[in-house]
């Protein structure tokens, strides 16, 4: 019985520690990814409009992952 309480206790911890190492590893990306896409706004040219379009097309769901890791944040501190 007490071998189970630990094994789960340890799992629990271990997953919510890496749930939080995850979403401060996509917000770090997701900063790499919007100052290349500021920096590449300036150049023209097509292989530009085309790096930029792969960069949309990254940056969306990662903002949607920030979003809802700010919205899990606000609701542990209101809690």
């Amino acid at each position: 019985m007490v071998s189970t309480v630990t094994t789960t206790t340890v799992s629990t911890v271990t997953t919510v520690v890496m749930a939080g190492s995850l979403g401060l590893v996509a917000v770090i990306i997701l900063l790499i990814l919007l100052i290349q896409k500021e920096l590449i706004t300036v150049s023209e040219g097509p292989r530009a409009k085309a790096l930029l379009k792969a960069l949309n097309i990254a940056i969306a769901p990662l903002l949607m992952a920030f979003a809802l890791t700010m919205a899990v944040k606000v609701a542990e501190v209101l809690r």
